[in-house]
């Protein structure tokens, strides 16, 4: 896979969810340069442990008046609204974009594996959670690493854009602030911990 040109203003869209309040979930995306600059906020909303985040994220993207400058697609982990599994090959081959899952810790699999069976499709959620693939430990500036995982990119491009855009936190700036923007609009005021 060709190293992507990477400049320090690279447009990222940043995406989490809400709290899980109702069964409809809002999705927030925020689009940002780098680590430093908000440009714009999208938002669309999943159903709770359901099966439509994939395509919601990526109609989200695409329709987007920001779409034609994204270079990045950057999530809070490949489930979104409890576990709405995001299949992050589709999502990068509908947005044309390189996709990256960050989390702050390994996922603990035999549990999420227990926790699928109470749902419907419990194979096919866990078929995309280890499609995501082998998640990657990348120390940011800001003390304990992260977790990522990528599609659409090599990792070492990977790895540069998730440590140049933890500007405030070992979290990148773009997903901080979805998670910020989406936890506010929700509960009234925004959650610090992503």
């Amino acid at each position: 896979m060709p190293r992507l040109h990477l400049k320090p203003e690279l447009r990222i869209l940043g995406i989490d969810d809400s709290p899980l309040l109702s069964k409809d979930i809002l999705v927030v995306g925020a689009v940002m340069r780098g680590g430093d600059w908000l440009e714009g906020v999208v938002r669309t909303c999943i159903t709770k442990d359901g099966l439509d985040a994939t395509d919601k994220l990526a109609e989200m993207v695409t329709r987007s008046k920001h779409f034609g400058q994204i270079r990045v697609v950057m999530l809070n982990g490949v489930t979104m609204g409890g576990f709405n599994v995001v299949d992050m090959d589709v999502l990068s081959d509908k947005t044309g974009t390189p996709v990256i899952s960050v989390m702050r810790r390994m996922p603990d699999m035999p549990s999420i594996r227990n926790a699928l069976n109470n749902l419907s499709e419990p194979d096919l959620r866990y078929g995309l959670i280890l499609k995501a693939g082998k998640a990657v430990e990348v120390s940011t500036t800001r003390g304990e690493p992260v977790f990522i995982q990528y599609k659409g990119i090599d990792e070492a491009s990977a790895v540069e854009i998730v440590r140049s855009s933890s500007t405030h936190s070992r979290i990148p700036e773009p997903v901080r602030v979805a998670h910020l923007i989406a936890t506010g609009i929700v509960l009234g005021e925004s959650s610090r911990r992503v």
